[in-house]
């Protein structure tokens, strides 16, 4: 949901500038040692009603090691032993490209509502890591629609109204993609939401485009940046997600917000995998489709 809040602490933000330009005429180069940090394990992973078990595989990076392709296939985790089970079926996933590494895929489980699911991994070097996560039941929509933003002629944003069930816990996150231009669904900044203040009410959410990150596209750079436009066919994903997921994705957001900010601190993710980094998240979702005009 969008939102604008106040930015506090600016008196602060001035004295440091002022410092810094006090002192800028005595600047001299530091050398600092970091040390090498242990590689840890990197999971995302995902299970679907109706679908496979997704479990992506990584490690971590030192701060200053090098991002490209070549690197990054160096952090891809090759050969390690990945299980699901729902509790009667343990399946060993399987990699679709072994070269490659990273992706790891059920065969003969697929999500179903309601049920818990239990992850297992062990690499080739001995590391073990463990989660388990809840589908949970999808929470549908009551309507979907898109509304041209004041003084524009054509580009707005996507609107719909929900009624949160009454039990208490429920969580959400919302996706989307514009049919012929989007590959997969995007999240948008704020796409994830819980019910502490409004279980049980019914009330309308309001959410822009979002974009892939380090997008150089055109119009994630120009007037249409954030923006739906007339004639787009909007599909909308909102899932029906638990507390850790919650937790974890609001944390992953927060943090990709404040990324470059000189102020911000680093803080840990929220992840529920014991013995790795990231998230394990059985979710629901349900499909609304929407033309703009």
């Amino acid at each position: 949901m969008k939102s604008i809040k106040n930015i506090p602490g600016i008196p602060l933000v001035l004295s440091v500038l002022f410092a810094l330009l006090i002192t800028s005429g005595c600047e001299r180069d530091i050398t600092v040692d970091l040390p090498t940090p242990e590689k840890e394990l990197v999971v995302e992973g995902y299970i679907n009603p109706g679908g496979p078990a997704y479990v992506f595989i990584s490690r971590t990076a030192e701060f200053f090691a090098p991002v490209d392709s070549a690197s990054l296939a160096g952090y891809a985790e090759k050969n390690a032993l990945v299980v699901v089970s729902d509790g009667i079926i343990s399946d060993t996933l399987i990699a679709p490209l072994p070269d490659i590494g990273y992706l790891y895929v059920s065969t003969q489980l697929t999500g179903e509502v309601g049920k818990t699911y239990s992850l297992y991994i062990r690499t080739a070097d001995g590391k073990e890591a463990t989660s388990t996560s809840t589908i949970k039941a999808p929470v549908v929509l009551d309507s979907v629609w898109f509304k041209v933003q004041a003084d524009l002629d054509s580009l707005g944003w996507m609107w719909a109204r929900l009624t949160d069930p009454g039990t208490p816990g429920n969580a959400y996150r919302w996706f989307a993609k514009r049919i012929n231009k989007d590959d997969d669904f995007i999240s948008p900044s704020g796409s994830v939401f819980e019910d502490k203040f409004f279980n049980g009410l019914s009330f309308d959410l309001v959410y822009n485009r979002g974009e892939l990150p380090n997008s150089t596209a055109e119009e994630d750079e120009n007037e249409e940046d954030g923006y739906y436009k007339k004639g787009d066919t909007i599909v909308v994903k909102f899932a029906s997600i638990t507390k850790e997921s919650f937790d974890f994705w609001r944390a992953a957001e927060t943090q990709s917000s404040s990324n470059g900010n000189p102020f911000g601190s680093a803080a840990p993710l929220n992840s529920n995998v014991q013995g790795a980094i990231g998230i394990w998240e059985g979710f629901s979702y349900t499909l609304d489709t929407v033309i703009a005009q």
